[in-house]
């Protein structure tokens, strides 16, 4: 074998013991749960199951070492919450002001803040999508721009969904696994239920619906 090809087979990582019947099981079970950890920990966005499964074994509950983890963080600053399909590590929002006071935002914001009507109109795709620019221009009685919805896909907020049977085939638009994580719920439902909002008095879909509930958009809204 030459040399060249001693050093390429030097150079690939060497397959990971997975399994590890040679530990007993509490250390095997503490050596899954600081793998998982450290994955976690290590990642910008929320882990799923299926990269978590590379390094526990097969006959690893992903879901008592999440809890097991959990348990151990609960005098901790931060833990570890399902967002967008996954697992991340966050800090718990009661540091949501030491945050702010040392750096000028709290954690996890990386997105700027969005004005109340790109808020309300990501809302209207939240519950309504997959959903046309015409419908939510329809749902508030004025034109919502095309910059608009360039602000909330900038931010990773919505994408393009299917296109719409409607004649013409306009696109419509639905939320990300960004918005999931940015929101902090798992899946789309988690939302409040509208019937919810509506009870609570936050929310009025015949308001909605009449274009009362939003206000002028800006000049920099206009389309």
């Amino acid at each position: 074998m030459s040399e060249a090809s001693r050093r390429k087979l030097s150079d690939q990582p060497a397959l990971l013991d997975t399994e590890l019947d040679h530990l007993p099981p509490e250390l095997r079970w503490r050596e899954w749960m600081g793998r998982v950890e450290a994955v976690i920990f290590a990642a910008s966005e929320p882990v799923t199951r299926s990269v978590l499964a590379r390094v526990v074994g097969r006959n690893c509950n992903i879901e008592l070492i999440i809890d097991d983890i959990r348990a151990e963080l609960a005098g901790r600053p931060y833990e570890l919450v399902s967002v967008a399909g996954g697992w991340q590590h966050r800090t718990k929002k009661g540091f949501g002001d030491i945050i702010h006071a040392a750096f000028g935002t709290t954690a996890g914001q990386g997105t700027k803040e969005l004005s109340q009507a790109e808020a309300l109109v990501l809302m209207c795709i939240a519950y309504f999508q997959p959903i046309t620019r015409g419908e939510l221009s329809s749902f508030f009685g004025k034109e919502v721009s095309r910059d608009l919805i360039g602000v909330l896909r900038a931010q990773d907020l919505i994408a393009s969904g299917p296109r719409s049977p409607q004649p013409g085939a306009p696109y419509t638009y639905v939320t990300t696994k960004n918005f999931l994580s940015q929101f902090g719920v798992d899946t789309l439902r988690q939302l409040p239920d509208f019937e919810a909002l509506e009870d609570a008095g936050l929310l009025s879909k015949e308001k909605l619906l009449a274009g009362d509930i939003m206000p002028e958009f800006s000049d920099r809204d206009e389309g």
